[in-house]
């Protein structure tokens, strides 16, 4: 298990230039962010819900809001998006992440704000995971959408990603890219941090 205590989480933060000229910041979940990661999903479109979730849902269940808001949990992690519209911090997007060590797969899950959409943050959000993949020493990276959501399916197409069949559901599309470990051009803080452990353990 890949335990990241709370006072960590500020330095796997990143703020990222989405192509409009505003920053987009991509922090871990933190306990305290219940309330509104709750709020972010409550004001999904039904439709943005369905398809995040695999199935209806109008909000998240309690048990699987506080895995979402424990990092490192089985090795799990979840980030917010978020930029600051009116001089206040607005979450705009969300995604959860999993990695299997023995395998070194990723797998991810993300959703937009439908107010949000269109923007470039999608794209943004995923190369970020695709950095956090790395530092985490991962070698492929894949998730799961219903065939139905063409906006995943566009963003998954357009950032490399090669579809194949799910093994156990028809009515899902599985996309997958692989993931070079020691990519030295991705800049992420996660990346960062993993590259200087390394360098200190390569010094021990």
């Amino acid at each position: 298990m890949t335990v990241i205590h709370l006072v960590e989480h500020p330095r796997h933060t990143d703020h990222l230039r989405l192509r409009d000229g505003k920053t987009l910041t991509v922090r871990l979940v933190a306990p305290d962010d219940a309330e509104t990661l709750q709020g972010y999903f409550r004001r999904l479109s039904t439709g943005s819900r369905y398809s995040r979730f695999l199935g209806a849902m109008s909000e998240l269940p309690a048990n699987e809001l506080d895995h979402f808001i424990h990092a490192g949990e089985n090795d799990r992690f979840s980030v917010i998006a978020a930029m600051m519209i009116d001089g206040h911090e607005t979450t705009v997007g969300e995604a959860r992440y999993g990695f299997e060590a023995a395998t070194g797969n990723f797998e991810f899950g993300i959703s937009i704000d439908d107010r949000w959409q269109g923007k470039g943050i999608g794209s943004a959000l995923l190369r970020n995971l695709e950095c956090r993949a790395a530092a985490l020493g991962a070698h492929l990276m894949f998730g799961d959408t219903l065939r139905s959501n063409e906006a995943m399916i566009a963003l998954a197409r357009k950032s490399g990603y090669a579809f194949t069949r799910h093994p156990d559901d028809w009515k899902l599309a599985r996309f997958e890219k692989p993931i070079d470990p020691i990519h030295q051009d991705i800049p992420c803080a996660s990346w960062r941090l993993a590259r200087e452990q390394h360098a200190l353990e390569a010094m021990a």
